[in-house]
């Protein structure tokens, strides 16, 4: 049998994510994501101490658009964890909390990487 964990983000003063723990759920009551959450805090401020700060994050992304990572931020007014931006140029997405290319990325065949420098996709392989 399988357990069901829960994960959470250490966040620093700053809302960067600094280290994600997981906790099983019978640590956590069995409580579903939001009434979780302050079980979970509080288990992690016990643990790691009271001065440490805490948010729940989702594997499945089911809850704060993306799964916190190391190195990610906490964007407050989206509820949302957000990746590192990848590039100056790229702009997020309020819907998804993802870092989108100003360019839309070619479709059809083909493998493309970004290029900052001139601002476009370039075709690297078949």
């Amino acid at each position: 049998l399988e357990e069901k964990m829960a994960h959470f983000a250490q966040m620093n003063g700053s809302n960067i994510v600094i280290n994600v723990i997981t906790i099983s759920n019978e640590a956590i009551d069995n409580l579903p994501f939001p009434e979780s959450e302050p079980v979970g805090v509080s288990l992690c401020k016990s643990i790691y101490g009271q001065d440490t700060l805490w948010l729940q994050t989702s594997y499945n992304g089911n809850f704060r658009k993306n799964y916190a990572g190391k190195g990610y931020s906490y964007n407050p007014s989206l509820d949302a964890f957000v990746a590192p931006k990848p590039y100056p140029s790229w702009i997020l997405n309020p819907e998804t909390a993802q870092w989108e290319a100003p360019v839309p990325k070619p479709s059809g065949p083909g493998v493309y990487v970004w290029n900052e420098a001139s601002k476009s996709w370039v075709k690297i392989g078949p």
